[in-house]
């Protein structure tokens, strides 16, 4: 983005591995009278990406840390996914190991509350498999591919249909992936 606009800036890459050790030298350079920002190249930071420890450690330190609002993919596919979205959770990631993610649908089975995951290509298939036996083959969902970018997709039905969608079309398995899933009927 900073390319495209004919900007540089100095970039400092933060990192799950690496984010304690970030945090002093962050600090260092904002005690010194410097400026940053932490930009996210998928979506609002911190949004099941790191930064939460750095914003910890500068608010321990009284720095203030002011949000700017930008893009969140959760939010975005749940506006447009024509589901309840007046109460949700954010599930983000699901475990990756497959016995461990179809425990923990299995455990969301009966949430009343409309669903919202982030899933990877590498998993989407597997990950709607387990969704289908998990809720059902006929719960209402949404899968919102690349959202804002160049080959966004909305693909909106039952879990089934969806994971046939997806399943049929190789592109459809490519990118980032939001997938809303309508909440348990009440009894």
């Amino acid at each position: 983005m900073l390319h495209a606009l004919g900007l540089e800036r100095p970039m400092l890459a933060l990192h799950e591995h690496n984010e304690a050790e970030r945090v002093q030298q962050i600090l260092e350079q904002l005690q010194s009278g410097k400026s940053l920002a932490l930009v996210s190249d998928a979506g609002t930071p911190l949004i099941s990406d790191p930064g939460y420890r750095l914003v910890r450690g500068l608010r321990e330190a009284g720095v203030c840390v002011s949000p700017i609002p930008g893009p969140c993919a959760a939010i975005a596919a749940l506006s447009v996914a024509g589901l309840a979205s007046d109460r949700f959770c954010f599930e983000g990631f699901l475990p990756h190991k497959s016995s461990a993610r179809r425990e923990r649908l299995q455990r969301l089975a009966a949430e009343p509350r409309t669903l919202v995951f982030y899933e990877s290509s590498h998993r989407i298939e597997e990950c709607l498999a387990d969704m289908v036996s998990a809720f059902g083959p006929d719960r209402e969902a949404v899968l919102a591919r690349e959202i804002s970018k160049l080959f966004e997709t909305i693909l909106d039905g039952t879990l089934l249909g969806i994971a046939e969608k997806v399943a049929g079309d190789p592109n459809q398995r490519k990118g980032e992936f939001v997938l809303v899933i309508a909440g348990a009927p009440e009894d």
